[in-house]
């Protein structure tokens, strides 16, 4: 289990992380997207113990992971920017990684090199963008970690190779009990991969549930009457957005689905229907209700 508590970071007079508060149980996959300089990638490497946090903890299993080199070596952490050693190969990179990792799986690395169809012996520095992160995944997981941390997974990486490492991932988590903590610019990507997602802006946590409740927290309503309405005739209700184009309204509404229907019932409309939204749809009016188009801070 990973608790981070009142977690912050500042560079300066920057502030990437203000006082996150978060629990991520055992044996998920839990996503993260959020507003470009967000704090994605800072909570990752604070909750990996390469920065020291300003304020609040970070406990994983209980025990703090700052300079905590026995709980590190249960960790595989895949960085937006790769770093591999200069001119080496995967070869010589898995001897690193073993030096580091005592249960790193040789097995395992040569099964995988032979599923990404990567030359082992190849120096690295030749190789592809995608072919690079494919790489440093294949590393990772070779060492059987408790806890996948993958930043900006699927960069670079085709449609194939994409299912292939969310396979890789989600046959950790449910055959090992591991924890993926992925973060990712396309809301896609993580919506049939996660179990639950988070969404950070400015350095704080805006949003934090299971993808069953991000989908049902928010829906669409189209509704018309027989007579002139406005938005302020719904006042009732917690609509984030209103759209009317000749005499039917398109609402996207805040609160409990069934009690928003006896709502709109009672008044008698000539057209109600009620629709789910996309989590693209969810996150992008999340953002708007902030004063944000997702335009302009998310890229999905």
């Amino acid at each position: 289990m990973i608790q981070a508590q009142n977690l912050t970071k500042k560079f300066g007079d920057f502030v990437a992380l203000d006082s996150i508060s978060c629990t991520i149980p055992e044996g998920c996959v839990y996503g993260m997207v959020g507003s470009n300089g967000a704090g994605k990638s800072t909570f990752l490497r604070a909750i990996t113990g390469v920065y020291r946090p300003d304020a609040g903890t970070v406990l994983i299993d209980g025990q703090p992971i700052y300079e905590n080199p026995g709980k590190k070596r249960e960790i595989a952490y895949v960085p937006d920017g790769l770093f591999f050693l200069a001119g080496a190969s995967m070869n010589r990179m898995a001897d690193l990684y073993a030096a580091v990792h005592p249960d790193f799986d040789r097995m395992r690395f040569q099964k995988l090199t032979k599923t990404f169809n990567l030359d082992p012996k190849k120096a690295i520095n030749t190789f592809s963008k995608g072919m690079k992160r494919q790489a440093a995944t294949i590393l990772a997981l070779s060492t059987h970690p408790q806890y996948i941390f993958f930043d900006e997974t699927f960069d670079g990486l085709d449609p194939i190779m994409r299912n292939v490492v969310k396979n890789l991932i989600c046959e950790d988590v449910l055959e090992r009990g591991a924890t993926a903590i992925i973060t990712s610019h396309s809301l896609r990507e993580l919506e049939d991969t996660c179990d639950q997602l988070a969404l950070l802006h400015k350095g704080g946590l805006v949003l934090e549930s299971d993808i069953g409740n991000l989908k049902t927290s928010l829906f669409k309503v189209q509704i018309a009457f027989n007579h002139e309405f406005g938005e302020e005739d719904l006042a009732a209700l917690n609509i984030l957005n209103f759209v009317k184009r000749g005499s039917v309204a398109n609402l996207i509404v805040r609160g409990d689905r069934e009690e928003t229907v006896a709502q709109l019932s009672a008044l008698s409309p000539v057209l109600l229907d009620v629709l789910p939204l996309s989590l693209e749809e969810v996150f992008t009016y999340e953002m708007e209700a902030l004063g944000y188009t997702a335009g302009d801070m998310l890229e999905v």
